[in-house]
Formats: C-alpha cells, structure tokens, sequence
C-alpha cells in the first residue's frame, strides 16, 4: 500500500514536471511558472499594467511570462524598444496569429492589415494604404477640407450646449470615425445615426473585451475556446460590423466608375481589376477587413486621445488659456487654422504631444512576435516567440522626461521655449509596423484642438466632483466618462 502510494505521487510529480513550462537557455528571466497556467494568476486579468511594471523593477527591462503555456517577451524602455523594433525590426516584425484577437478579426483564414504576420501580403497592403491614403491628400489640403468640414459638425454640436453641462463621448468618437469613413466610404453621417451608434459601440466594446480578462483565459487555455463564455460577444459585434461594411462594398461595385476612385475602397476595387490573377494577396475577400482595421486604427485611438485632452485641459485651466493666447495670436486674421501652423505654435504643439503622452492611449501597443531566432539585449529568443512592447514604460521612464510622472507640456519645450520631440516619445511604437494611421491621427489632433479653442472655453463643471483621471484599460485606454461645460469665447 505505502509503495503504490509513494509510485502515485512519483507519477503525479512526473507529470506535473512535464506540463511545467519552461524557459529555453539563455532566454530572458521571469517569475516561476505553474503547469499550465504559467503565470495567470500572477497577473490582474483586469489591467496588468502595474504588475509589468511590478515585475520589471525585479527581472529588468526585458524579461519574460507565460500566458498559460505560451511563452511571451515583455521589453520596457527606450533602449531595449529600440534595438526591437528599429534596430533589428525584421527580426521582431513578426504578429502572433492564435490569439483571440486573430480570431475575432479572421474572415475566411485571412486578416486585414494590422494583424497580419510579417510577409510579402502584409508589405503588399501596408505599401497600398500608405500610397492611397497619400494621393487621397493626407498631409495636404484635401484631407484638411475633410477634417474642417467634420469639425463643423462639432462645433454645431457645441454651441447647442453653451452654458450647458453636455457629455462628449459620443461626439468625439463620431467626428473621428466620420472622417476617417470619408477617406474609405466617401460618407458620413450624422451624429444621431443608428447605423454609426452600432459601429462606434461594436468597436468600443471589443476594444474592451480584446484585452480584458475573458480575452486572456482566451489565449491561456484553447479548451474553453468554444464554450458559451463572455467573449463569445466580441465575435458577435465583428460579425454585426463585417456584414456592415460589406453592404458598403457591394453598393460600391454596383456605382463605381473604374479609374476615378471616390475613396479607398474604389482604389482597392480597381486594383484588383489592375491585378486580375496575377497571384497577388489582394483579394476580395480581404476588402472588409482591411476597412475595419483602417477604421478602428482611424476612430478608437484619435476620440480618447481627444477626451483625455479635454479632460486635462478643464482641469489645467492655466494651459488652456496659454494655448488660447498663442492661437489667437498666430491666427490672427485667418479663417482657420492650417495644419502648417503647427510650426508657428511651439507651445501648443508640447500640450498636443503632452496628451498624447499621458493618454498612452494603446499601452501594450500590438503584440508582435520573432520571425526568427534572434536576440535582444542579450538574451536569445527563438522564432515564433510572442513580444509585448510595455510602451507606458517608454511614456513614463525616468530619466528620459522632465516631469514623467504628471502633466506637464515642459516636457516637449526647451529652455527656449521651443517645441522639442524626446526620443522617448513613441505612442504609436516604431519601426516598420509604425501605425499606419500616425499622419492622419497628428492632422486631426491638430486641426480639431486648435479649432475648438480659438471657438470655446471648455470647463470642469461645479458639481461634478474631483476629476477621475484613472483611464479604463482595454486594447487602448480610455478616460472614464465626464462631462464638461461650454462657453463660447468672445472674439479675439
């Protein structure tokens, strides 16, 4: 008896020892690791951004978890980001493709733009969008009409609530997602739209779900992938917005003219006419979601960029007013603001990239992995490894900003006052698989802010209590709803 108690508690051990997962030689250190969980439990489901932070004061700048028995890489800091992403990019351009994230966003085994691994169909798309987005005006005056135009909107929005207390979530995400469905549909619509209030909500939710609790046992344990679960819901709100967008499409092949594209999706369309079967990636299968992916990069990030300013800037009066000094003085004389005035506003400029900053507004960036075995600061790290940039580690090192811990715009001036960019500042990662959105998202941070405070006064109102900066964590952070109140200023 004793000895068949003694055998069983071997095999039990033997067991365990095999499904305990284990570091390969040489690869970065990490926390102890349980069979099968990894390091799950080690970590808050809800947002693990203070436990990485927690784990890099004890394992360094680039260290590594298990996200049940996967392996995965967390690098932090300018210096280990850099040798990543910029100095050995091939090597770590890779994307994950058995995540929760891949599978919501798949229609028929392919992806859009922003998820797919590192290849000739991903170099294919992303020099296709950049091109496209570059002849449809992007940093010229044709994409300043179309974000002056939206703006009206706004302000139109604004002046019903002068003197008012009015909430702008549902504002801001609408102004950013119709200006980025005129670059891809040739539309917009108004801000009451049922049609826009289920994208915008489809989006927000899976922004949430993607990166939330359900989204990691997910990834952690594939039996439960099928099970009536919580997330289950994230593959509903892609279904509803997929069946969306391919209504768009089916409208636009049956009113396009073949070489005058009206927006991106006519682009698309024709190049694949240019194409024919000449054994591309380019297909029309991945239509729609490469719309969805320039959608959400073109909505999520741009509208809480936006409320985090607006939240900041009610709540630092004395910036608001030192921005609205230098706009008026710099447009003096001028209808509107054009994105060239950035040069002449130094000051306002540091607030813009202050907020964007502080808003760290995609935190973990997007997951990348190794498209083979490399090394980093170090350490070796074979193929296929999964890689999480902690860009708050960037955003907030020390060291590397004057004030990394609060708000401050000092931090993007010199001692001349001029504008100044630390190399630290990276909310849209680097490297080859930089945000495809970058130009677009700076124009309209830019024209939309410097519009709104040459126009109105935005401040905290009397009963709504201390401002809660804490940020809602999700696949991009978030500000927890606020209202503000809105005074028209008198002219200049």
């Amino acid at each position: 008896m004793f000895l068949s108690v003694v055998l069983l508690w071997f095999c039990v051990g033997f067991i365990v020892l095999q499904l305990k997962s284990r570091r390969p030689k040489n690869f970065p250190p990490g926390p102890p690791v349980l069979p099968l969980l990894g390091n799950t439990l080690q970590l808050s489901l809800e947002n693990p951004l203070k436990d990485f932070e927690r784990l890099r004061k004890s394992y360094g700048d680039v260290y590594s978890i298990f996200i049940g028995p996967k392996p995965a890489v967390i690098i932090n800091g300018v210096k280990a980001i850099k040798e990543a992403m910029v100095t050995k990019a091939s090597d770590f351009a890779g994307r994950p493709q058995d995540l929760f994230v891949n599978d919501v966003t798949k229609s028929k085994g392919k992806a859009g733009v922003i998820l797919a691994d590192y290849g000739s169909s991903w170099r294919e798309h992303r020099r296709f969008a950049l091109m496209t987005l570059r002849n449809f005006g992007l940093g010229k005056n044709s994409m300043e009409d179309r974000i002056h135009k939206e703006i009206k909107y706004t302000i139109s929005t604004l002046e019903k609530s002068i003197d008012k207390t009015m909430s702008p979530q549902v504002m801001f995400h609408n102004a950013a997602s119709n200006i980025i469905c005129q670059v891809l549909f040739a539309r917009r619509y108004e801000y009451d739209n049922a049609l826009i209030k289920v994208i915008v909500q489809c989006f927000t939710e899976n922004s949430k779900i993607a990166n939330g609790p359900w989204a990691m046992l997910y990834d952690s344990f594939p039996l439960i992938r099928y099970l009536p679960l919580p997330f289950m819901k994230a593959f509903k709100n892609a279904e509803t917005v997929e069946n969306l967008v391919n209504e768009f499409i089916r409208e636009h092949k049956k009113t396009r003219v073949p070489g005058d594209p009206r927006d991106f999706v006519d682009c698309y369309l024709d190049e694949l006419e240019k194409r024919g079967d000449d054994g591309s990636s380019f297909s029309e299968d991945r239509i729609c979601l490469y719309a969805l992916d320039l959608h959400f990069a073109g909505t999520d990030t741009t509208s809480n960029t936006l409320l985090t300013g607006f939240l900041y800037l009610m709540n630092y009066p004395h910036v608001q007013e030192r921005c609205q000094r230098e706009i008026d003085r710099v447009l003096e004389g001028k209808d509107r603001v054009s994105f060239e005035d950035r040069h002449n506003m130094p000051y306002v400029q540091a607030v813009i990239h202050e907020i964007q900053r502080v808003s760290n507004t995609v935190p973990l960036s997007v997951f990348h992995c190794t498209t083979k075995d490399t090394e980093l600061m170090g350490y070796s790290i074979p193929k296929g490894t999964m890689i999480i940039e902690n860009l708050t580690s960037v955003l907030n090192e020390e060291g590397q900003w004057k004030f990394p811990h609060e708000f401050n715009p000092e931090n993007f001036l010199d001692d001349k006052g001029e504008f100044v960019k630390p190399e630290a500042f990276m909310p849209f990662s680097a490297g080859p698989r930089v945000c495809l959105g970058e130009g677009l998202a700076r124009m309209e941070l830019f024209l939309i802010m410097v519009t709104l405070l040459r126009k109105f006064k935005f401040i905290w109102p009397e009963d709504a209590g201390e401002p809660d900066f804490t940020p809602v964590y999700g696949v991009t952070l978030s500000p927890k709803p606020y209202c503000m109140k809105v005074q028209l200023r008198t002219p200049q």
